[in-house]
């Protein structure tokens, strides 16, 4: 479990807040030595973690958008027989064998 505590306190851009975050001895171990292998500080660390994780969340929502749309007007046989027809002469040029 992570508790975290916001400190109202800010950098001197107004942006930024401090916080405290409370985790497993074993996690922030790997935390430090993600940072020490990076190079990077714990603040850029968590920043570049939580990002990925928020950036995960709207690829998620993208690919749901996409399957429902896909289930809602799959291709017609039409579609299906033109690309089967087309597919090999994509290839030609790529040297397979």
């Amino acid at each position: 479990m992570v508790a975290i505590k916001e400190h109202r306190a800010t950098t001197g851009d107004g942006r930024a807040a401090k916080i405290s975050v409370s985790l497993p001895a074993e996690v922030l171990e790997r935390v430090d030595r993600e940072c020490e292998e990076s190079g990077e500080s714990r603040s850029e660390l968590f920043r570049r973690a939580l990002q990925a994780l928020f950036e995960g969340g709207r690829r998620e929502a993208a690919v749901q958008q996409y399957l429902e749309g896909y289930v809602a007007e799959p291709e017609t046989e039409y579609e299906v027989d033109a690309a089967a027809s087309l597919a090999p002469a994509a290839f030609d040029d790529e040297g397979w064998e």
